[in-house]
């Protein structure tokens, strides 16, 4: 839902007080976010988790949730976003910093109740179209995922497959199924 009637520059929507869920920008519109339910709740969690597992013993990625990114005009906040570790912004500290304004690598967001599947597949197409690597769209209604990178046709993924995220993040394949498998509480 837009929440501007007017057009803001970036310049003013980055001096906007931070809100729950974040606000986004983009072609000088601010929406908001939805808000998480549970089944989206969970999967954000697994899949930072699976990643995480994967990747940070090793220092060859981060999976961050609900992270800002500000790049090509827009300044939005992916539902999982994964940096390479080598591109993760740091303070004079050498501490993670707080604002990022390069494009994550892999930009991950899930489906909730009320989204409009199609404006998130151009959500992703447009993650790929202004540096994002690699992009997934989660949909626990039918457990299916999308990939979507630079110059290709979308992948669609079922429970069977296995996600090859290789060319991105050296060694990240995720099942589809051990996604998945995180609603079940049995």
């Amino acid at each position: 839902m837009a929440i501007t009637k007017q057009r803001l520059t970036l310049e003013e929507f980055l001096a906007l007080p931070e809100e729950k869920p974040a606000l986004e920008y983009e072609d000088g519109e601010v929406t908001q976010k939805v808000a998480p339910k549970g089944q989206h709740s969970v999967l954000q969690w697994r899949i930072a988790e699976l990643i995480n597992d994967a990747t940070r013993p090793g220092k060859v990625a981060l999976a961050l949730p609900e992270l800002r990114s500000t790049y090509a005009r827009t300044s939005r906040v992916p539902d999982i976003s994964v940096y390479t570790w080598e591109r993760i912004p740091t303070d004079a500290r050498g501490r993670i910093a707080d604002d990022f304004f390069e494009p994550p690598d892999i930009a991950i967001e899930i489906v909730s109740p009320g989204q409009s599947v199609n404006r998130l597949v151009r959500r992703c197409l447009s993650f790929v179209a202004h540096g994002v690597r690699a992009a997934l769209l989660v949909d626990p209604r039918d457990e299916s995922v999308l990939l979507f990178v630079p110059g290709a046709a979308p992948v669609p993924l079922g429970r069977d497959d296995v996600i090859d995220l290789t060319s991105v993040v050296a060694g990240l394949e995720i099942r589809v199924d051990d996604v998945f498998a995180a609603l079940e509480l049995r």
